[in-house]
């Protein structure tokens, strides 16, 4: 850290988190409020670790009054998975999880190839845990600053009886007054942090000194450089031949599939360093860390069209 940025650091304000909170809290109460059966999606990223934060402020621990949903591919990071399962529990909240494989086994979801990403066939699974349990309203820690579709998503995202993503079909949220009426079959997606920018995460997560996964932070890792991103080396995703396996200081910047998500290089140890790291990047966390989203610029609304979060 130079000291031009130690010093941007302890000048930096974070009264605005105040304000994103308070209309977090709102929209988490609105939704127990709107809706009969909604869920809180919860995967053990740190979005979603934020958003529980909220929920906790907003009713109080132990008394979340909606369930948690994890859609699991199968395929996900182990410190993940063990904080997801910890946090819930903690919390003393009801943990749903449903898992791509039981697609798989039922027929539903069909890979191309044995090797291919299942990290897009989660709509399929995520589609078939709302009509088991008739969810009516789902809540999702997706920010508008991640991608250019997410930019183009309400807070409350109207979907059809196919759990499909209209985007000329939104309905307007002019001072913060929310239609919540649904026909049979339809449910919403409510993204209460719609708001917030990975910064504001990441003070908010330094201010509140919430835990997440230890791979959030620098770690050793072996990966290989393909097509500009550090493809961590696993079971999953093998070194490719002619390329070289390094070991790098890296943090991940996002958690998902392990078939599709690629850690950054960093040293960054705590939430303080990494808002130092967050100020000075030039490059949105998805785009640094997703190959599934470098398939085109259309991929990410092509999949929320399907269904995905």
């Amino acid at each position: 850290m130079n000291a031009m940025t130690q010093t941007e650091l302890h000048t930096l304000s974070n009264s605005h988190l105040d304000a994103l909170e308070e209309e977090t809290i709102f929209i988490l109460r609105e939704v127990a409020a709107a809706f009969e059966r909604p869920t809180l999606l919860f995967s053990g990223g740190k979005d979603s670790l934020v958003m529980l934060k909220c929920a906790e402020k907003a009713f109080g621990a132990g008394r979340i009054p909606y369930p948690l949903l994890m859609i699991d591919t199968g395929h996900n990071f182990t410190e993940v998975t063990d904080f997801r399962d910890a946090r819930a529990k903690e919390l003393g909240a009801e943990l749903i999880v449903r898992n791509v494989e039981d697609s798989m086994k039922r027929g539903t979801v069909r890979l191309a190839h044995p090797g291919e990403s299942r990290n897009v066939h989660q709509s399929v699974t995520l589609l078939e845990a709302i009509e088991e349990f008739r969810f009516d309203a789902l809540i999702g820690g997706a920010r508008r600053d991640e991608e250019k579709a997410r930019a183009k998503e309400r807070i409350f995202s109207h979907r059809d009886s196919f759990g499909q993503w209209q985007p000329k079909a939104q309905r307007p949220e002019l001072w913060t007054l929310f239609n919540h009426k649904l026909q049979p079959g339809e449910h919403f997606r409510v993204f209460p942090i719609s708001n917030w920018t990975e910064l504001d995460v990441w003070q908010y997560i330094a201010r509140e000194r919430i835990a997440l996964p230890s791979i959030y932070y620098t770690h050793k890792r072996e990966v290989v450089d393909r097509r500009g991103l550090l493809v961590p080396v696993t079971e999953l995703t093998p070194p490719k031949d002619g390329e070289k396996v390094v070991v790098r200081d890296v943090r991940f910047r996002t958690v998902g599939d392990i078939t599709c998500t690629c850690p950054v290089e960093s040293d960054a140890a705590t939430p303080e360093q990494i808002v130092i790291e967050t100020l000075a990047a030039d490059v949105s966390e998805r785009g640094a860390t997703r190959m599934d989203d470098k398939t085109s610029e259309a991929s990410m609304e092509k999949r929320k069209k399907d269904g995905y979060f």
